[in-house]
């Protein structure tokens, strides 16, 4: 069973790298300029991402690119839709 995606959504630290990834997708580094956390909390967050599909990562060479995964939404999308039938 997957980690509750509402669960990880509730931390702003996550909602913004959400927000970001939706730009572009990005490495740690590159997200971890934008915050004023250290780049292991980055990591963290991004894995509570990861744990609950939200984000998904492919290796390029050293570099790990992170970017939203679409189908990691579907959960939260159909909770919300029950409330605007």
């Amino acid at each position: 069973m997957n980690p509750d995606p509402f669960a990880a959504i509730s931390d702003s630290n996550r909602r913004f790298l959400l927000e970001e990834l939706r730009r572009a997708p990005r490495t740690v580094n590159e997200l971890s300029a934008l915050l004023p956390v250290s780049r292991p909390a980055v990591s963290q967050h991004l894995k509570a991402l990861l744990d609950c599909e939200m984000v998904t990562v492919e290796t390029r060479g050293t570099r790990r690119i992170y970017k939203i995964n679409p189908q990691g939404f579907q959960k939260v999308g159909f909770w919300l839709d029950q409330f605007w039938v």
